[in-house]
This record gives C-alpha cells, structure tokens and sequence, in this order.
C-alpha cells in the first residue's frame, strides 16, 4: 500500500469513523493491511509482535488456514438461518463446548458478544430465582451495555450511571493493594470473604438472585484471588440459593492455562459466559452456559431472549473449527507451559526495574503494575490516571519498537496468542526491558 493508499485511509477515518473509549477528533490509529500468526503488518510494511492478541480474542493466532478453509466451506452452504431452525454448525459447537466445561455445565445460549451473554445471564439469574438483587466486585469488568456497564466496578460504568436498579459492590480480593489494608494475605484470614458474608446477612441473602465475577479480574490488573475466597463465594451461594456466574469472557478457552479459569479454583459456577477466544476473533459470538439446575428450570419457562443472529451458522462453523485447533495444536497445555515461561522472564524484568512493583501471570496472561516507590507501593499513574498519564507514551514506544500490548493506569497486560513460542517471548521481553526504562525515569530520586 503506497503512501497516497494510507493517508486516504486515514482522511475517512478522521471524517466518518467514531472510537470507542476514546476522546474523537484527535486520534489517529496505525493502519493494519494484514495479519499473520503472532504478528500485524502496518500498510507501511512496518512489522509487530501482537502481545494483545488483538483485545485479548485472537487465542489461536491471525490467519490460521484450518478456520479460514471452514469459514469458506460454510459460506458456500449457509450463513445465517432464522434461529428456529437446526444447524449442524450449531449443534456441534454446542457439544463441542459441552464437552470443555466443568461439571454439569452443558447446555448453551449463543449471543453476538460476551456483554450479550452477561446481560442474558442477568436476567436467568432473575426468573430462576424470582429474586432482583445482582452482587458484582469493585475493580470487575463486564460489559459496555446498559446492565454490564452497571455490573462493572471501574470508572467505565460513571458514564452511564445511574444503571439498572438492584445491583450492589463488594470487595473482592486484591493481596498486592488489599482494600482492608492488610500486608500479609496469610494472616488476613480472607478478610474480603468474611466482610462479603456480613453484607450478604445485612442485605438479606434471600433477596439475593446472582453473584458475577471474573474467575481472574481482567481489565483491572489481571487479580488473581486466593482458591479459599473463590470456594466461599461457591459456598455462600449453594447456602443462599443464590446462582454463582463467572464471567470467563476474558479468561475462558485457554488464555489462563486451562480451558476456563474457574478451574484453577476447584469451583464450578452455575452460570459461564464467554465468548473471545470461543472464535479467536475470526467472526463475533458468545456464550451463556447453564448447568443442569438451570436448564431444568427453563423446561418449564420460557427463557425470553435471543437477537436477530442467534446461532449464526458462520460464527458456529467458525467456533468449531477454533475449537478444534485447541485440540489438534496442545493450545490449552502450551499456555499454561509458555505462561511459566513467561513468568519467568517477567520476573527477570522485576529485578532490572524499580518500576514494577509487582508480576501476576496466569497462562499467557499477565499484568506488571508500576509504582513510583516499590517499597510504599505509591502508584505511579494512580487509578484511572490521577496523577500522571504514563501509558500513552509507553504504548508510543513499544510500538516504535514493532510490539503491540495493551497498556493503561499502572498496568501493562501482556496475552499473547497461545500459539506463541519461548523464543518468540524472549523476542518481546526484551522490546519491553528497553520500553520500561521510561517508567523507571519518572521515579522520585
């Protein structure tokens, strides 16, 4: 693509293209002609390592021939059919999916995206339990629609405040900033656990329908909770009858090391939903996920939702063909196994820079957190930017260097499609350790 080819491409973005998360009128996005494995290639040839996985979805990498060869074939036969019809697409990813998730989670409500599903699974929660009431954590993210935004418990969810009715906050726990001001989380005695317990008892558990969390808290650090904190919730909710729904849209089909991140905590919830890396980005779809109590129940009553694209042929064919790369190509055990590579390497980069203040890696999924005094814990941009905007020059630099990784407030997070390798990791480690000598220049001497 020659030069007159991209800045023409850029002319109608700044006329006719609006940006999500973004202030409009000054934003000027690199323009990317192709994709390939691990890699992005800009229209200008430029070459970059993509250590986002485009947001987070691409698991399996850009343009692999076996999903692309699937997409072809089901296009010659069927995109889309009215949802009242059976598809073999449809069927067979449903199965497929059945056949992944823990426990007696079988059964499955295809949505566009996983805000969708999270918005499906509010209002399951609901009918099922004849109950209003929805508990969701500070610092958890769930969606930009009108009910997620009011789920999410970070600064995305003030614009569209005041949100739907009946949704309450809890402190979930975070060990490296504990909101109790704990230093040692073994002594804490999961103090975020007992203090869930009383609000529970003072809001009235049997008011109660659902309880949303992210097995690991995404967006807002990569939060990994202690397996004592995530089997108390279970048992909160199997004494309350209330439903448990782990929002696996980000941590879901091997992004954590295993094929959903519940896992990693022996708990098995009663509601999933997921979507990203069921197509790896390919074609948009998500999930919700009932166990069987569930699903009995709606034998008997109706579930009143669906849209237009419920379980689009292409978006299924494509989820198939996904799914049976994770199998074919080991993707779940190699992130787990890269992940402790990357672990690794990630802590290599603690001890060279002041900066970090501390790692969090599950699979191929970490976060480093910057602070401006290792020791206090002082943060270096502060929560939502409040004292200094860090990450726009530092995403600038890293892409100056060919690597692409989403980065904002303290945290920089690091996914990479799991199909990345040692060698391919060691590549990007060391784009960063020359990226993060800024940080380290903004430390009070």
């Amino acid at each position: 693509m020659n030069a007159k080819e991209i800045e023409q491409i850029k002319q109608w973005e700044r006329e006719h293209v609006i940006y999500p998360w973004k202030k409009q009128g000054w934003y000027e996005p690199i323009v990317i002609e192709r994709a390939e494995g691990i890699h992005m290639f800009g229209a200008d040839g430029k070459r970059y390592v993509d250590f986002c996985s485009g947001l987070l979805n691409v698991n399996i990498g850009h343009h692999n021939r076996h999903v692309l060869d699937a997409m072809q074939a089901q296009m010659e036969k069927l995109c889309h059919i009215a949802s009242s019809f059976a598809t073999e697409p449809r069927a067979k990813l449903a199965k497929m999916i059945s056949e992944v998730t823990p426990g007696d989670l079988d059964y499955v409500f295809f949505t566009n995206a996983g805000a969708e599903a999270n918005e499906n699974a509010i209002k399951a929660v609901r009918w099922f339990t004849g109950r209003q009431k929805i508990y969701s954590n500070w610092r958890g993210y769930h969606g930009a629609t009108a009910a997620c935004s009011t789920l999410t418990g970070d600064p995305r969810r003030i614009p569209c405040e005041p949100g739907i009715p009946g949704v309450g906050k809890f402190f979930g726990p975070y060990c490296y900033r504990c909101p109790f001001g704990y230093k040692d989380n073994k002594t804490c005695g999961i103090q975020c656990l007992e203090t869930l317990k009383t609000q529970i008892m003072l809001e009235g558990p049997k008011t109660i329908a659902g309880i949303f969390m992210e097995p690991i808290v995404g967006t807002n650090g990569i939060i990994i909770p202690p397996v004592e904190f995530m089997q108390g919730v279970r048992q909160i909710c199997d004494e309350h009858g209330i439903l448990l729904v782990m929002d696996e849209v980000m941590a879901g089909f091997g992004r954590s090391g295993k094929w959903f991140g519940c896992e990693h905590f022996g708990v098995v919830p009663d509601i999933i939903t997921a979507a990203k890396g069921i197509t790896s980005g390919y074609v948009q779809l998500g999930v919700m996920i009932w166990n069987k109590k569930v699903w009995d129940f709606f034998r008997e009553h109706p579930f009143v939702g669906g849209l237009t694209y419920y379980g689009h042929a292409l978006a299924c064919a494509t989820g198939v063909a996904n799914l049976e790369v994770y199998h074919q190509e080991n993707l779940i055990e190699k992130s787990r196994i890269n992940g402790e590579h990357l672990e690794k390497k990630l802590w290599e980069l603690y001890e060279k820079h002041p900066s970090i203040g501390d790692v969090r890696c599950k699979g191929l999924w970490a976060c480093l957190e910057l602070v401006a005094d290792r020791k206090t814990r002082e943060p270096l941009a502060g929560y939502g930017d409040c004292k200094q905007n860090v990450m726009g020059e530092f995403t600038k630099r890293i892409l100056d260097l060919g690597l692409w990784a989403f980065a904002k407030w303290d945290y920089i997070f690091l996914a990479p499609p799991l199909i990345i390798t040692p060698a391919q990791i060691d590549e990007s480690i060391s784009i960063l350790d020359k990226a993060l000598e800024y940080p380290d220049s903004l430390l009070k001497k």
